[in-house]
């Protein structure tokens, strides 16, 4: 998988908005508060970048920061975590984790 992933929706609003590109660190395991890219066992074609919340089951408990904007765990159970994004890097560089 590419370490680079470009965000899109307005789930995460405001810490990662649509075009912000990030840094996933596949071999870093997730902790709560982390920012995390998931996959969900019904939509094994989704990616998505939610935060973390509690460990659940063989998954995670993950929900975006805009309650508003986001499908995740409250609809969806359970996701598989990837990875934990550490970075935004762009259009603003900071650390997420």
């Amino acid at each position: 998988m590419n370490n680079l992933v470009r965000v899109i929706g307005p789930s995460m609003s405001p810490t990662l908005k649509t075009g912000d590109v990030v840094w996933v660190d596949y071999e870093r395991p997730p902790a709560p508060r982390d920012v995390v890219l998931v996959r969900w066992p019904s939509r094994p074609a989704q990616l998505s970048v939610k935060r973390a919340v509690r460990a659940e089951g063989d998954g995670w408990h993950v929900e975006g920061d805009n309650p508003f904007g986001s499908t995740d765990s409250r609809e969806l159970g359970p996701a598989l975590v990837l990875g934990v994004i550490r970075f935004r890097l762009w259009p603003r560089p900071r650390r997420l984790a």
